[in-house]
């Protein structure tokens, strides 16, 4: 499938409005989730005016029913909400260029945005803490905070012997 000028104006839209890679590889068909996420990405386009909107009737949990609620769901309740820092606009350097490769200073941000085979391929240019390769909003895309590791499962002679118990009463 060929991005066309049509059918990236209709990407662009439908980010702006806050709807997932998902949601919007559906709306458009002919596209998987991957290629909406690579040319949001080659659009420079990270930056959204709303988070992405889960779609409606996914959930089976019943409000009020939480002695049904998903454990996962429960642990993210309790986990504190950490605000995503704001967008930035990549750099404009005092010559009206974009930060390339040429102009790239170790306290710039390093963030590649559009295609690098284009012309107007540039970085975001803006200030990073010292040491750190993004600033804060594209250190905040770029690293995700661990998953908690999950329990290991018993070898399979163990589980075998734990289900003949269970079935033998």
């Amino acid at each position: 499938m060929a991005w066309n000028d049509e059918r990236v104006e209709l990407l662009k839209k439908y980010w702006a409005e806050g709807l997932s890679a998902s949601q919007i590889a559906s709306k458009m068909g002919g596209v998987t989730r991957n290629a909406v996420i690579g040319k949001v990405h080659r659009l420079g386009l990270s930056g959204r005016a709303t988070p992405a909107k889960p779609q409606r009737g996914c959930s089976s949990f019943e409000a009020g029913d939480e002695a049904f609620e998903p454990a996962a769901r429960r642990e993210a309740a309790l986990k504190p909400i950490v605000a995503e820092p704001e967008f930035a606009a990549p750099l404009i350097l005092e010559t009206g260029d974009m930060t390339t490769v040429a102009t790239l200073k170790n306290n710039m941000c390093k963030w590649p945005i559009g295609d690098p085979a284009r012309d107007d391929f540039h970085f975001c240019g803006q200030s990073t803490p010292a040491g750190k390769s993004y600033c804060a909003y594209h250190a905040h895309l770029a690293f995700q905070p661990a998953q908690a590791k999950k329990p290991e499962r018993p070898a399979a002679p163990q589980r075998i012997e734990a289900q003949k118990r269970r079935a033998a009463g």
